[in-house]
C-alpha cells in the first residue's frame, strides 16, 4: 500500500496548500522598497514562471510528435474512419452542451450588470483573434512553424520574441501524419524518428511533472501575491458563474454521459483524477497530455485509439476555454458595456466555440478564443483585458475542465465502439503522474 505522502496527487495537494499560505504572507508583507513584488512574491512568481517555461519548452516537439505518430496509429485500427468521426462528433456534441450550459449561466446571472466602466481598468490584450486572423493563422508562415512578436514597453523601449505558433504546429503535423498514410511503407523509417522523438519528449516531460508540486506552490502563490482577493471580489459574480458553470459540466454533465453509456462515474473521476489536478496546476492541456493517455488506457480504453484521440483532444477539445469561459466573458462584456445581445448573438457564441476551439490550441490562457467571440459578436475587444487579471485563477478550473472532457471522449467512443475494456474500467490499477 503507497503511503500518502508517497502519492504525486498527495504531494501536488501539499504544494497547493503551501503556494496558498505563502501567497497569503506575501499579500501581508505589501510590496517592496520601490514599490514592486516583495522578495517572497518574487521567488513565488520566479518558480511558477520557471515551471511553466519548462512545460512550454516541451510543447513543441511533443505535439508534432503526438500527433503524426497518433494519425499514423489509425492504420492499426480495423474501423480507423468511423472512429475518427465519431471522436469529432462527440468533441462537438460536448462542447455544444459546454456552451449552452455556459449561456444559460450568463442569461440568468447578467454577470456584468452593475459595474460601471469606471469599476476595473481595461488593457488591451497582446493577442487577439478574428475570422480573418484565425483563417490566417491556420496557414504555416514557414515549415517550423515560428512566429515573432514585438512589443513595445512604457518606455518606448521594443522587445522582440520568436515562438512556436502551436496552431499552425498542428496544422503541420495533421498534414505531416495524413501523409505518412498516404506513403505507407516508405514512411516506415521516419514514423520510427518520430516515435522516438516522441518516447524521449515524454520521458523529459515526466522529469518536469514531477516538479509540479513545487510549481503549484510557486503558480498558487504568486497569484495569491499579485492579485490578492481585490481582482476575485470585483469579479466575484463573474469567477462564481464561471466555476459554476464548470462545476456543472464536470459534476453533471460528464457523470451523466457515462451513466447514459451504462458507466459508473466513480471509476472513471478515481483513475483521471491524476490528469484532471495536473491540469489544474499546470494550466496546460497539451503539457498534461502523457498522463491524459495514460489515465484514458488505464480506463480500459484500447491503447491504439487512446494514442489517436488523446493527442488530439488535448489541442482541440476544450469544454473550459472553448466553451463555458467564452460564453460568459462574451455575456460578461456586452453587460458591462450596455450592448444587448439577442439569440442570434447566442447562437453565434455557440457556433464559435464549437468550431473554433482549435484556437486555443491547448496552452494556458484563452485569450485568443475570447477575442474571437467578441470580434464575431462586435463587441469591444477591451473588454478581453478586464479579464486578464484573474485569469490565471480561472484558467486552472478551465484546464481541469478541458483534460477530465478529453478523457470522456475516449472512454464514450471506445463504448460506443465496442473496445472498451470494461474490466480495466473498474478494476484498481495504479495511479501514477505519467509513465
Amino acid at each position: 500500500m503507497t503511503l500518502p505522502y508517497r502519492s504525486f496527487g498527495f504531494q501536488v495537494l501539499v504544494g497547493m496548500v503551501a503556494g496558498l499560505a505563502l501567497g497569503v504572507i506575501a499579500r501581508t508583507m505589501g510590496t517592496g522598497p520601490d514599490g514592486d513584488l516583495n522578495w517572497l512574491a518574487t521567488a513565488l512568481q520566479t518558480v511558477g514562471t520557471i515551471f511553466v517555461a519548462l512545460l512550454k519548452a516541451i510543447v513543441p516537439p511533443l505535439v508534432f510528435a503526438a500527433i503524426v505518430a497518433s494519425i499514423a496509429n489509425l492504420r492499426a485500427l480495423d474501423n480507423a474512419a468511423r472512429l475518427a468521426g465519431q471522436t469529432l462528433l462527440w468533441f462537438a456534441i460536448t462542447a455544444l452542451i459546454a456552451v449552452s450550459i455556459g449561456l444559460a449561466i450568463g442569461i440568468i446571472v447578467q454577470p456584468g450588470l452593475g459595474l460601471g466602466t469606471a469599476a476595473l481598468a481595461a488593457t488591451q490584450p497582446d493577442a487577439v483573434g478574428g475570422w480573418l486572423d484565425f483563417l490566417k493563422g491556420l496557414v504555416p508562415g514557414n515549415s517550423l512553424a515560428l512566429s515573432g512578436s514585438t512589443k513595445i514597453a512604457p518606455d518606448g523601449t521594443a522587445s522582440t520574441s520568436v515562438s512556436f505558433n502551436i496552431l499552425q504546429l498542428l496544422v503541420i503535423a495533421i498534414a505531416v501524419g495524413l501523409a505518412t498514410l498516404k506513403v505507407g511503407e516508405k514512411a516506415e523509417p521516419f514514423l520510427a524518428f518520430v516515435r522516438s522523438l516522441l518516447a524521449v519528449v515524454r520521458a523529459l516531460l515526466g522529469w518536469v511533472i514531477r516538479l509540479t508540486p513545487i510549481g503549484s506552490a510557486g503558480l498558487i502563490g504568486a497569484a495569491v501575491a499579485t492579485y490578492g482577493w481585490d481582482a476575485l471580489a470585483r469579479l466575484s459574480v463573474f469567477t462564481g458563474a464561471i466555476y459554476l458553470g464548470l462545476g456543472i459540466v464536470l459534476l453533471i454533465v460528464y457523470p451523466t454521459l457515462l451513466l447514459a453509456h451504462g458507466l459508473k462515474p466513480l471509476p472513471f473521476f478515481a483513475k483521471a483524477w491524476p490528469a484532471i489536478q495536473l491540469g489544474f496546476v499546470s494550466r496546460s492541456s497539451v503539457g498534461t497530455l502523457p498522463v491524459t493517455e495514460a489515465v484514458t488506457a488505464r480506463l480500459g480504453v484500447d491503447k491504439a485509439y487512446a494514442a489517436f484521440a488523446i493527442p488530439l483532444a488535448s489541442t482541440t477539445k476544450m469544454d473550459g476555454c472553448a466553451s463555458i469561459y467564452p460564453a460568459l466573458a462574451a455575456i460578461f462584456v456586452a453587460g458591462f458595456y450596455g450592448i444587448p445581445l439577442g439569440p442570434l448573438d447566442y447562437a453565434l457564441i455557440a457556433l464559435v466555440s464549437v468550431i473554433g476551439s482549435a484556437a486555443t490550441a491547448g496552452l494556458t490562457g484563452a485569450v485568443v478564443m475570447l477575442t474571437l467571440t467578441l470580434s464575431t459578436l462586435g463587441l469591444p475587444l477591451e473588454g478581453a483585458g478586464l479579464l486578464l487579471a484573474i485569469d490565471p485563477i480561472l484558467d486552472m478550473g478551465r484546464t481541469a475542465v478541458n483534460v477530465a472532457g478529453q478523457v470522456l471522449v475516449g472512454v464514450v467512443v471506445a463504448k460506443r465502439e465496442g473496445i472498451l475494456d470494461e474490466s480495466a474500467y473498474y478494476g484498481e490499477g495504479a495511479l501514477v503522474a505519467a509513465e
